[in-house]
C-alpha cells in the first residue's frame, strides 16, 4: 500500500517536472521576443528565426524528445515501440532537425557578439537618443534615456553591435559572450548525451547486452552530466535564473529517463531469465 502510494507521488512529481519544462518554452520565447526586436531592426527574416529564438525552439524540440524517451523507456511495451517505430522515428527526426538548427543558432548568436564597432564616448549619457538601447546581459536590454544613463555600467569603453541599435561596454559584452558560449557548451553536451541514450534504447530493443558498453556508457554520462551541472552552476552564479532553473529541471528530467532505462533493462533481464528457466525445465 505504501509502495503504491509512493509510486503515484513519484509519477506525479515526474510529470510536474515535464510540465515545468514545457512552460519554460514560453518563458524563453518571451525573453527572446524582446531581444529579437533589438537585434533585428529590419524585422526577423526566415533565415534568422533559429538565431532569434534558438532557446525557445531548442527547448520545445527537447520537450518532444523527452516525451519520446519517456514513451519508449516507460509508457510503451517493447512490442508497441517496435510496432510504432516509424511514427516514433518520424517525430524524433523532426525534433533532432529543430535541435540542430537551434544549435547552429547558438553558435551564430555567440559569433555575432564579436561583430562590434568601438564608440568614442566618456559616458553612456553622450549616446542617448530615441533608438539606442543598452545591453545589460545576453537577451536583456534597457532603453537608454537621460534618466538611467548615469546608472548603467560604463567600464572599458563602449561598443555598438554592428547592424543593431544596441550599445554596451566591454565588461558587459564580455559577460554576454561568456553566457552565449555556455549555451553552446551546454547544447553540445546534451547532443552527446542523447546519442548515448539512443544507443541505450537501440541495444535494449535488440536485446544486445554488453557489460563493456554499460561501463563505457555510465562513465561517459557521469562526465557529461557533470559538465551540465557546471553550466547550471555558472548560470546561477551569473544571475541567469531562467537558464539555471531550466538546466536544473532538465537534469532532473533525464535522471528519470536514466531510471527508466535501468528499470527497463532489469525487467528485460528478469523476463529473459524466466524464459530461459522455462526452456530448460523438464516438460
Amino acid at each position: 500500500m505504501v509502495s503504491n502510494k509512493f509510486f503515484r507521488i513519484f509519477q506525479i512529481f515526474k510529470y510536474c517536472i515535464y510540465s515545468l519544462l514545457a512552460l519554460n518554452v514560453y518563458l524563453f520565447f518571451a525573453d527572446e521576443w524582446v531581444a529579437a526586436n533589438h537585434l533585428f531592426m529590419d524585422g526577423i527574416a526566415l533565415e534568422d528565426i533559429f538565431q532569434a529564438f534558438s532557446a525557445s525552439i531548442d527547448t520545445a524540440a527537447w520537450v518532444v524528445l523527452l516525451l519520446l524517451f519517456e514513451m519508449e523507456t516507460y509508457v510503451l511495451s517493447d512490442s508497441q515501440v517496435r510496432r510504432h517505430r516509424w511514427s516514433l522515428h518520424g517525430v524524433r527526426f523532426l525534433s533532432y532537425f529543430f535541435i540542430l538548427l537551434s544549435y547552429q543558432g547558438y553558435w551564430a548568436k555567440s559569433l555575432d557578439l564579436y561583430e562590434v564597432t568601438p564608440i568614442q564616448a566618456l559616458s553612456a549619457c553622450e549616446l542617448v537618443d530615441h533608438e539606442t538601447v543598452y545591453m545589460l546581459t545576453l537577451d536583456e536590454f534597457a532603453d537608454l534615456t537621460e534618466d538611467n544613463c548615469q546608472e548603467l555600467p560604463a567600464e572599458g569603453g563602449f561598443v555598438r553591435l554592428n547592424d543593431t541599435d544596441i550599445i554596451s561596454d566591454a565588461v558587459v559584452l564580455w559577460d554576454a559572450r561568456a553566457l552565449a558560449w555556455v549555451d553552446v557548451f551546454n547544447a553540445s553536451l546534451w547532443l552527446f548525451i542523447v546519442v548515448m541514450l539512443e544507443l541505450d534504447v537501440w541495444m535494449q530493443l535488440r536485446d544486445k547486452q554488453s557489460r563493456v558498453y554499460d561501463l563505457a556508457s555510465g562513465a561517459s554520462k557521469i562526465i557529461l552530466y557533470s559538465g551540465l551541472l557546471i553550466a547550471a552552476l555558472y548560470w546561477g552564479w551569473a544571475g541567469a535564473f531562467i537558464d539555471f532553473w531550466d538546466a536544473f529541471l532538465w537534469l532532473v528530467a533525464f535522471v528519470f529517463i536514466e531510471m527508466n532505462v535501468i528499470t527497463w533493462r532489469e525487467e528485460s533481464e528478469e523476463l529473459h531469465a524466466l524464459e530461459t528457466e522455462a526452456d530448460i525445465s523438464p516438460g
